[in-house]
C-alpha cells in the first residue's frame, strides 16, 4: 500500500489505538500482537508522528520525520518536577509504633 494512502486513511482515533497497541503489545480487546503486527504497528505510529506530531514528547518522531528529544529542563517544566534543592511538601507522614 502507498504511504500517502495509509496516512490519508489514518485518523487521530486510529493513531491512538495503534499507539496504545504498540506501547502495551496488545490490542484494545486484550489480544496480544504478533511479531509482524508489532513491527507494522510501530512503523505506522512512527509514520503518523513524522507527519502530524508538532508537540513531540521525550524521544518521539516529530513532524518532518525528525527524532525529537526533550532536554532535562523541558521535561522538568512539562511534568512540574521540582529541583532536588527545593523541598517537596509531604503527602502523608506515618508514625510506626511497636507494642
Amino acid at each position: 500500500m502507498d504511504v500517502q494512502k495509509i496516512l490519508a486513511a489514518m485518523t487521530p482515533e486510529v493513531y491512538q489505538k495503534l499507539l496504545a497497541a504498540a506501547e502495551t503489545g496488545k490490542w484494545a480487546d486484550g489480544t496480544p500482537l504478533t511479531e509482524a503486527q508489532k513491527e507494522s504497528t510501530m512503523q505506522a505510529v512512527m509514520l503518523y508522528q513524522s507527519r502530524h506530531n508538532t508537540e513531540a514528547e521525550h524521544m518521539t518522531v516529530a513532524a518532518g520525520g525528525e527524532i525529537r528529544f526533550k532536554s532535562k529542563s523541558e521535561l522538568k517544566r512539562d511534568f512540574a518536577i521540582e529541583d532536588s534543592e527545593t523541598p517537596v511538601a509531604d503527602i502523608a507522614r506515618f508514625s510506626l509504633q511497636q507494642n
